[in-house]
């Protein structure tokens, strides 16, 4: 290992009202959208299964039809940031 320790926020303490919580969904799909955008970008395309020399990638599909686990990667990213937004002193407001 190169010594790299990763320190995100602590984010244990902040609890999110269900207004922000309900922005998790949306978010994922966001983050899925624009991974999506910039993999397209780099001429990458639909494949089967991931393949770096081909520039192929199972989940360049809508995020409706990503399996759970890649939904929740995407969720777990959200959330995080949702959370990390709220403990550094911001608020969110509609």
């Amino acid at each position: 290992m190169n010594g790299y320790i990763p320190t995100p926020i602590d984010t244990t303490a902040v609890e999110l009202t269900e207004d922000i919580r309900q922005l998790t969904e949306r978010l994922a799909e966001h983050t899925h959208d624009t991974w999506a955008t910039q993999r397209l970008a780099d001429g990458w395309r639909f494949g089967p299964v991931r393949d770096d020399a081909k520039l192929e990638h199972p989940c360049l599909i809508p995020y409706a039809e990503l399996p759970d686990s890649e939904k929740e990667y995407d969720r777990q990213t959200a959330l995080q940031t949702l959370k990390a937004i709220i403990a550094l002193g911001y608020r969110i407001e509609r």
